[in-house]
């Protein structure tokens, strides 16, 4: 009588692969969290040097004066300075849609400020002229101060590398 011999792992084979494939789960997962933070950082950093260059570009183009202000002066509001920026707009700061005729400068930012990839807020909070810069708080996605044309995200938390996002 020949022996039949049966094909299949053993109880403690299948158990030696399942042990294996959670000590490779318990390496790999930290670095793909660790990972997603970093391209958030970067987001962030991107989204910064966006906003800030086309600030200096509406003032470079607006005799000196950052966005924000009505025209004729007064006080700053995040309604007129997501327009300035995604509008177009003359010298003394009047906005319209793009390829409005008479409208030489803009949009400095294409369709809509972009939200802040930590808290996901795309709102502006801006301070007065005479106003200390606050300390972050998270109820907006930027802080914005037109007078001198200061921008910061506005996040509580860390980047990967321990600065806080606050400091970019």
């Amino acid at each position: 009588m020949h022996k039949v011999q049966q094909l299949g792992f053993t109880l403690v084979e299948l158990l030696i692969v399942v042990v294996i494939l959670g000590i490779l789960a318990a390496v790999a997962i930290p670095q793909f969290a660790d990972s997603t933070e970093e391209a958030r950082a970067s987001n962030l950093q991107t989204n910064l040097s966006v906003m800030r260059n086309a600030i200096e570009f509406y003032r470079t183009n607006h005799r000196a004066t950052y966005p924000g202000y009505p025209v004729g002066g007064g006080t700053p509001t995040e309604a007129l300075t997501i327009a300035q920026l995604t509008q177009a707009s003359k010298i003394d700061s009047s906005t319209a849609a793009p390829g409005t005729a008479g409208y030489a400068y803009g949009p400095y930012i294409r369709e809509n400020i972009p939200a802040n990839p930590v808290n996901g807020l795309a709102t502006i909070m801006v301070i007065a002229d005479a106003a200390a810069f606050p300390a972050a708080d998270d109820t907006t996605g930027w802080i914005y101060q037109p007078k001198t044309g200061k921008l910061r995200a506005n996040s509580t938390l860390k980047a990967p590398s321990g600065k806080n996002y606050y400091d970019f």
